[in-house]
């Protein structure tokens, strides 16, 4: 007898261009990690919510548009994070000087999360990371 596959816990939610939208992609992120018993690593996956979400609205959101969050936790307990835009460019990891108070977003997810990528989208782009999380 097989095990049925195990389907992850999806969340998805659709922000305008606000510097709110920081704020609610946050408390939502929260929300759902509460909800799926998360306690592990949720610091580090809310200020990497918080960095993705304030890119994606400096760097990738072009007016009157906005950008998605996603959020799937697997049954081996891998928790995935997309922030997704429709804005043109190409995600990297600036090298900003030590006086400079901009441009350290990418690097604390590339720290924090165990995992992170860019995948392409028409129109724009999504930025994801992962983590791994006991629930």
């Amino acid at each position: 007898m097989s095990a049925e596959p195990q389907h992850p816990h999806t969340r998805e939610v659709f922000y305008r261009r606000d510097r709110r939208s920081v704020r609610l992609a946050r408390d939502f992120t929260r929300e759902a990690l509460t909800d799926w018993a998360v306690a592990e690593r949720s610091d580090d996956v809310l200020l990497c919510v918080s960095e993705l979400a304030t890119n994606a609205l400096l760097h990738g959101v072009p007016p009157g548009r906005g950008f998605g969050l996603r959020l799937a936790l697997d049954g081996d307990g891998v928790l995935r994070v997309e922030l997704h835009d429709s804005g043109p460019g190409a995600v990297r990891i600036p090298d900003p000087s030590p006086e400079s108070e901009h441009g350290r977003g990418l690097l604390l997810v590339s720290v924090l999360a165990d995992k992170w990528g860019v995948g392409e989208r028409d129109p724009g782009k999504f930025v994801w990371c992962e983590f791994g999380v006991r629930n």
